[in-house]
C-alpha cells in the first residue's frame, strides 16, 4: 500500500508532536491549511490523538508518532552513512 496524499498529511500532523512531554499538545486553528485540519480529524478518528482540532496524542498516537519518526530518521539518513 503506497502512502498517499492523505497519509502523509496525518505523519506530518504527527511528527508535530513533543514526546517528551505528555502536557503538551496541539491546536489546529480552523484557518490551517484544510489538508492539515482533514488530517487532523482522522487522526482523531483513528484514536490518536484526543481531540477533533489536535489535543493531545493517546498512547496508540505515542507509538505512531515514534514509528513515524523512526521512518523519517532511516529514509532521510544519507547512504553508507
Amino acid at each position: 500500500m503506497p502512502f498517499t496524499p492523505e497519509l502523509v498529511a496525518e505523519l506530518n500532523t504527527l511528527v508535530h508532536f513533543d514526546l517528551d512531554s505528555t502536557q503538551q499538545g496541539i491546536k489546529i486553528h480552523s484557518t490551517a491549511d484544510p489538508a492539515i485540519i482533514a488530517a487532523t480529524r482522522r487522526l482523531h478518528a483513528k484514536g490518536l490523538l484526543t481531540q477533533v482540532d489536535g489535543g493531545y496524542l493517546t498512547s496508540l498516537g505515542r507509538d505512531a508518532v515514534e514509528h513515524a519518526r523512526a521512518a523519517l530518521t532511516i529514509l532521510s539518513s544519507q547512504p553508507g552513512h
